[in-house]
């Protein structure tokens, strides 16, 4: 399995564009927080992450297909997923390699977005940000990026078009991500709308946004998880 995680890692930094996606999602977030008047971080009067965490999910609906809509859509195309299905391995490894190995670039690119929490905490002239709070809301962005990346994969494995992989990935993990809250407010679901609001991929993420860590969150995320990860695997004992 951490061969083909290996494997990820190498080819997604194989070319410019892997560098490019990165570039891309750290400059948009630095431009949003730090230079846009609408979303400037330093415009708010105090000192919060509030704004960075709201927009990442919307960036992250781009840049997780990006780095996933090659996993088995160039190994179909170019013929190595048959010579991929000749090693020792289980269809099951192959894909939580693909996962673990695109997972690490999620989290890479993740990690340098704490320079904003330490940038807000020391530009901040009483009490800093709420620690709690921004843990939780970091331990929230990784697994929502964990979700988007196993729908991602998942995508990757229906074809052998990479673009058509990136396009139905960000769309599933759209409509996965807000789906859910807009269809609870038509009018005839009132009843029901805490319900079906519960459903999506949203509601869990502000729930841990709040630095309040509920098992019924964790549980969600890794049930999602689990669901694409299984469907992937049965995409490739089709294969």
């Amino acid at each position: 399995m951490w061969m083909i995680c290996k494997k990820e890692w190498q080819q997604f930094f194989s070319s410019l564009t892997g560098y490019l996606a990165l570039v891309v999602f750290l400059l948009l977030n630095g431009l949003f927080l730090f230079v846009f008047p609408d979303t400037n971080l330093l415009d708010f009067g105090y000192a919060s992450l509030g704004g960075f965490f709201s927009l990442a999910p919307w960036l992250l609906l781009f840049l997780v297909p990006t780095i996933t809509m090659r996993s088995f859509a160039d190994e179909y195309k170019s013929g190595s997923f048959e010579i991929l299905k000749t090693l020792p391995l289980t269809p099951s490894a192959i894909v939580r390699g693909k996962f673990f190995g695109s997972l690490l670039i999620v989290f890479t690119a993740l990690v340098p977005s704490i320079v904003y929490a330490v940038s807000i905490q020391q530009l901040s002239t009483t009490g800093g940000i709420d620690m709690g709070a921004a843990i939780g809301s970091y331990l929230g962005l990784f697994l929502l990026g964990a979700v988007f990346t196993a729908i991602g994969i998942f995508a990757s494995s229906l074809t052998n078009n990479t673009v058509v992989a990136f396009i139905a990935g960000a769309f599933l993990c759209f409509l996965l991500y807000t789906g859910f809250e807009a269809f609870s407010k038509l009018p005839f679901l009132s009843g029901i709308d805490y319900t079906i609001e519960m459903l999506g991929i949203q509601f869990h993420y502000r729930s841990i946004s709040r630095g309040v860590l509920d098992s019924r969150d964790i549980i969600y995320f890794i049930g999602i998880i689990s669901l694409f990860l299984f469907v992937t695997r049965q995409n490739l004992l089709k294969r």
